[in-house]
C-alpha cells in the first residue's frame, strides 16, 4: 500500500509541475491524469475491500 502512495504522490507532483508551467492542453499531462486516475480508484477499492 506504501508503494501505491508514492506513486500517487509521484504523479501528482509531475502534474502540478506541468500545470505551473501552462502546459494543461498537453497531451503528457492528460495520460499523467488517466494514470493518476488508476491510482486512485485503486487505492479506493482496496480501501473499501478492508
Amino acid at each position: 500500500m506504501c508503494e501505491l502512495y508514492n506513486k500517487i504522490e509521484e504523479l501528482r507532483l509531475e502534474l502540478n509541475k506541468l500545470a505551473v508551467y501552462g502546459r494543461l492542453a498537453d497531451q503528457e499531462l492528460v495520460i499523467l491524469s488517466q494514470k493518476l486516475d488508476r491510482l486512485l480508484n485503486e487505492l479506493q477499492r482496496g480501501k473499501q475491500a478492508k
